[in-house]
């Protein structure tokens, strides 16, 4: 098995399809962990003991996991080999899955549901992974690839779980994630190369240092910054539109409402084609357009009334397009800044924008009950513009350049 350093490999970079496709499948296969419970919770809460009220605490641990895990866990790539310190994931993804397919209580359910999504935040040490071993005239094509998969991943996620659920009950989704868990960390045991940090800190050293990387890095605050508000209005739209699909005025029921959310399989093909955007050097055109595109969403559904099925899914099309290809383009420009610091500033990035969504989540029950679908139209609208007025202070003469 080849071994490379951080340094020696940077020399001769390379990535084959087959490797890059494994990859791209591996991280589809775990970002679905995450969103597995949400389709059956109604199911998981009275099998496991929760009351009605607590549901939810099935899917908002899950993702308290995989937030924490973005700080605490992804940086390790920085300092440990990263074969090793994905493989040790995997298998801790394996465990945990096989701990809520057998749960008979809560209190074990949901420390499981937590650790699933602590553990899957594997994906996000795999992505920079595939950025090490890219060379920097493909990086962005190889991480667009990798992002598809994981968008993919997420799409799937939802009605694979209902699916399964439907034919052998909501266990076995627990139980053939935990098989599929420990393939892949088998197989990416033997097929990636080793890859050992030059990078020698202490742990604690390690997590101190992220809040200096923020401080001391443009491109990772203007790239979270943008994507943050992106994925608010993302998370806005996806929070309220179940809501107006379901009244009486759209009159869709919840299977045609799983069909409208295939829309987003949109941001799956166009990540791909972001990334070699991005290794063109046309970052800044592509954010314009990213941010536009998701001005466009919103525009489109104010101007619909927010009441025609039809509009509301070209809305969503053009929603995920947006999405996806500022969330490639930022991911491109901060994995340029150096591979000594990769994992640590896709930890932050991605972070930062996750907050981002949260607000948009928590704004939206409460915006479409005060204002309706108007009102989500107005506040969807005011997160991109937000980006946009931030994004034309790139163009201030003289300003040093903040994207590759």
């Amino acid at each position: 098995m080849k071994t490379e350093s951080a340094t020696s490999r940077t020399s001769n970079p390379s990535i084959s399809r087959g490797l890059t496709f494994l990859i791209a499948l591996a991280c589809g296969a775990v970002a679905a962990n995450i969103y597995y419970a949400q389709p059956v919770v109604g199911l998981i809460g009275p099998d496991v003991g929760l009351s009605a009220s607590a549901y939810s605490l099935v899917v908002t641990l899950t993702q308290i996991g995989y937030g924490v895990g973005l700080i605490v866990l992804v940086p390790l790539g920085d300092i440990f080999e990263n074969r090793r310190l994905i493989t040790v994931t995997l298998v801790a993804c394996m465990a945990a899955l096989l701990g809520g397919a057998v749960a008979s209580n809560a209190a074990v359910f949901l420390a499981t549901s937590l650790v699933i999504g602590l553990s899957s935040v594997v994906v996000q040490m795999l992505v920079p992974f595939a950025a090490h071993l890219a060379p920097d005239e493909t990086r962005g094509q190889v991480v667009g690839n990798v992002m598809s998969g994981l968008l993919m991943g997420i799409l799937l996620a939802r009605p694979i779980s209902s699916m399964t659920t439907d034919l052998l009950g909501w266990r076995a989704v627990f139980a053939i994630s935990a098989g599929l868990m420990l393939v892949l960390a088998v197989t990416l045991r033997s097929v990636l190369p080793e890859r050992k940090p030059s990078t020698s800190v202490h742990y604690l050293v390690l997590l101190r240092s992220m809040g200096q990387l923020l401080v001391r890095t443009p491109i990772l605050r203007r790239r979270a910054f943008y994507h943050a508000l992106l994925f608010g209005a993302f998370s806005l739209f996806w929070t309220a539109v179940p809501l107006i699909l379901a009244s009486p005025e759209c009159g869709l029921s919840q299977v045609d409402i799983a069909l409208f959310s295939l829309a987003a399989v949109a941001g799956a093909f166009v990540a791909p084609i972001a990334g070699r955007v991005a290794d063109r050097g046309l970052t800044k055109p592509a954010t314009a357009f990213a941010i536009l595109t998701v001005v466009a969403c919103f525009l489109l559904v104010f101007a619909s009334g927010g009441h025609v099925v039809a509009v509301l899914f070209v809305a969503a099309l053009l929603l995920d397009v947006g999405i996806s290809c500022n969330l490639v383009l930022g991911q491109r420009s901060i994995f340029a800044l150096g591979a000594e610091i990769r994992s640590r500033l896709n930890g932050l990035y991605m972070a930062i924008f996750f907050c981002g969504g949260a607000v948009g989540s928590a704004a939206a029950s409460v915006v479409y009950a005060t204002y309706g679908w108007v009102g989500i139209a107005w506040c969807g609208i005011a997160f991109p513009l937000v980006a946009l007025l931030y994004f034309l202070t790139e163009m201030v003469p003289g300003r040093p350049a903040t994207a590759e």
